[in-house]
C-alpha cells in the first residue's frame, strides 16, 4: 500500500516498510493483552502490519483531522477503532474498560515523554510499549544508576517496566528526515504491583531529586523539610544519579517517617 507521509506535531513520518515491519514485530504482547492501540498513526505506516496480527485487535489514536479521515478510507477493517482524540488527555482505563493493553507507535518527539507519563498514569492496564523515539531520549529510559543520562524517567519507568533498547533508527528513513538518530524501545511490565513505600510521594522525591542533579540528596531535598538528623545516613551524600529504584523507595519510606514522625523500618 503507497502512504504519502506528512508531518504534524513535530512527527517525522518513517518511509522504510521494513523497518516499519521490524518495529511491529518487536510487539510482543502477554496472552492476556486483546487490544494494541497505536499512538499517531499518522498515515497508517505501521497501522497495516498490524492488522495482519489476528491474535489482538488494533486500535488507534490520532489527533490530526485529515489522518484520520486518511485512515478511515484506506483501513475499512478498523470501523470504530479509530479513536481522534489527544491520547495524552484519554482516560484508557475508561476508554478500554480497564482490560490490558499494549501501546505502540512513532511517537511524535515533542511529546514523547509526556507519552511515556501517560503510561506511567495508566500502569496497572499497560503491560507492554514498543515506541520509536529520538535516540537520546531512548537511551536515557534504558541507562541504570551512575549514567549522567539517567534521570527522572528512567527511575520512574524502571521501577514498572522492564525498559529495552532495542535498535537505532537512521535519519533517511523518515519523511522529513530528523536531525537527529531514532530509536526503538521495548518496556515490558514487570512483577511489581504496589511499590514498598507511598507512590504518590516516591514520583515527588524522585522528581525533586533530580532537579537539582548536582547536588547531593541532602540539599536537593530540603524542600520536604527534613531536619539535619534524619540526612546522617551515608545516602543522603551521594547524588541522584547514583541511586536505583530500591534506594528511591527506600529513600521515600525515610521522608515519610519524617512526616509522619514514625521509625522507618529495615
Amino acid at each position: 500500500m503507497s502512504v504519502r507521509p506528512k508531518k504534524h506535531l513535530g512527527q517525522h513520518f518513517l518511509a522504510d516498510p521494513n523497518i516499519a515491519r521490524r518495529i511491529v514485530e518487536s510487539l510482543q504482547p502477554a496472552p492476556e493483552v486483546a487490544a494494541v492501540v497505536e499512538v499517531g498513526p499518522g498515515m497508517g505506516v505501521l497501522t497495516q502490519y498490524l492488522l495482519e496480527n489476528k491474535i489482538f485487535q488494533t486500535h488507534v489514536v490520532e489527533i490530526d483531522r485529515e489522518s484520520v479521515d486518511y485512515l478511515r478510507l484506506h483501513y475499512p477493517a478498523l470501523e470504530e477503532r479509530i479513536v481522534g482524540a489527544d491520547f495524552l488527555k484519554l482516560d484508557l482505563g475508561e476508554l478500554f474498560k480497564e482490560q490490558p493493553l499494549a501501546i505502540i507507535g512513532n511517537f511524535p518527539y515533542n511529546i514523547s515523554t509526556q507519552i511515556f507519563f501517560q503510561v506511567l498514569a495508566h500502569r496497572q492496564q499497560v503491560r507492554e510499549v514498543v515506541g520509536m523515539i529520538q535516540k537520546e531520549v531512548a537511551e536515557r529510559l534504558a541507562e541504570g544508576p551512575g549514567s549522567k543520562t539517567y534521570g527522572i524517567l528512567s527511575v520512574l519507568l524502571q521501577a514498572f517496566y522492564r525498559v529495552e533498547y532495542l535498535f537505532t533508527v537512521p535519519p533517511h528513513v523518515f519523511v522529513p528526515p530528523p536531525k537527529v538518530d531514532s530509536a526503538v524501545v521495548r518496556l515490558v511490565r514487570n512483577a511489581t504491583v504496589a511499590l514498598d513505600c507511598d507512590e504518590k510521594l516516591f514520583f515527588q522525591v524522585v522528581k525533586q531529586a533530580f532537579q537539582t542533579r548536582r547536588k547531593t540528596l541532602r540539599n536537593a531535598l530540603k524542600p520536604f523539610g527534613l531536619p539535619a538528623e534524619a540526612t546522617t545516613d551515608p545516602v543522603f551524600d551521594q547524588r541522584a544519579e547514583r541511586l536505583g529504584v530500591a534506594e528511591f523507595v527506600d529513600l521515600t519510606r525515610r521522608v515519610a517517617a519524617h512526616r509522619t514522625g514514625a521509625a522507618v523500618a529495615p
